[in-house]
């Protein structure tokens, strides 16, 4: 009877070698994480992210698996989300207002409202503080954030040059229409807005139907919108944000003794990301100058008015196009900050 059952034994044990290899032989379940970006492979994003993917499975022996999908190819960032959401993905670089549709309260799109944040100490000096409260926002909405980026300031382009408010109010300028925030920050400042898809800016310039857009310089560039709207006013406009987040189903499903190593190698790529977007964009507004590109060098008094118009219309957009309590948070460190200096 010992006998038959010692053999037994002997034979679900090979059964089991057989059906369940990787277990037999200690073999831990792989888990793969695919991750869309709407940005090109070839771009300092692009290469971050192939390298965290690189790393992240030489951290995990290569249990854990990231699967970069560049160049848009999983969407649009509305496809995006909705894949997130249904784990047919399960991260993603989003940008601004990708992060802002995440969260209800409009706290993401409160960090690029027009004029607040003025440069990059204090966008550094907002987000150290901010960082953490945003995160969890986000973290609650069932997503988890892995890493910040900020992708440079928006600016304005235009074919007349543009110092002041009113010699941009002259012009007709192109919003998309998919950034209602900033659409119902310009309209109450009172500019003539054009609704324009952003692979249709460089028609509508030529075109005339508009005469001016507020865009990165990275993606002026890019579409060479710098060809027909040879202006570029000095002043920022706001900050041009990004971030990588996974759904929390996924990162759920990695062994906690993985997630400190990952962590630190998305924040190890989020300050490298930061120095090569200052690159980017400083390389590419020195390339558009050497193709005709104007830089409209405005003076403090002229700066002054820009501020002023914003001050006056924003705080009656607190509550709908921004978020109140974020605005106030941001609002006070910079004064604090301004008034040392």
């Amino acid at each position: 009877m010992k006998h038959n059952i010692g053999r037994l034994l002997l034979f679900c044990a090979v059964l089991g070698t057989v059906l369940f290899p990787g277990r037999a032989y200690g073999q831990r379940r792989k888990i793969t994480v695919k991750l869309a970006s709407l940005v090109p492979e070839r771009t300092p994003w692009g290469a971050a992210l192939n390298r965290m993917s690189r790393e992240w499975s030489e951290a995990t022996g290569g249990e854990v698996e990231l699967i970069v999908y560049h160049n848009g190819i999983a969407g649009s960032e509305a496809d995006v989300l909705r894949k997130l959401r249904g784990n047919q993905i399960q991260a993603a670089i989003l940008s601004s207002f990708g992060l802002n549709a995440i969260t209800p309260g409009h706290e993401i799109m409160t960090l690029s409202c027009p004029f607040l944040i003025r440069n990059d100490t204090e966008l550094d000096l907002v987000l150290n503080s901010l960082k953490p409260d945003l995160e969890e926002k986000i973290n609650r909405e069932g997503f988890f954030t892995l890493a910040w980026s900020k992708a440079g300031w928006v600016k304005f382009f235009s074919k007349a040059p543009v110092f002041v408010p009113l010699d941009l109010k002259r012009q007709k300028l192109g919003i998309n229409d998919q950034e209602p925030a900033l659409m119902d920050a310009f309209k109450a400042m009172g500019y003539k807005l054009v609704p324009v898809a952003m692979n249709q800016v460089l028609v509508y310039l030529n075109g005339g139907m508009i005469d001016a857009v507020y865009q990165s310089p990275v993606n002026v560039g890019g579409l060479q919108i710098f060809g027909v709207a040879k202006n570029m006013a000095s002043i920022n406009i706001a900050p041009f944000m990004g971030g990588i987040v996974m759904n929390q189903a996924a990162w759920r499903s990695i062994p906690e003794r993985h997630k400190p190593a990952l962590l630190r190698i998305a924040k190890r790529l989020e300050a490298e990301l930061d120095k090569s977007i200052q690159q980017l964009e400083a390389e590419a507004i020195a390339a558009m100058r050497g193709y005709g590109l104007i830089i409209n060098e405005l003076s403090p008094a002229q700066e002054r008015l820009w501020y002023d118009d914003a001050d006056r219309i924003i705080p009656a957009l607190l509550g709908t196009a921004f978020n109140r309590e974020i605005y106030g948070k941001i609002n006070a460190l910079l004064k604090a900050h301004r008034s040392r200096r």
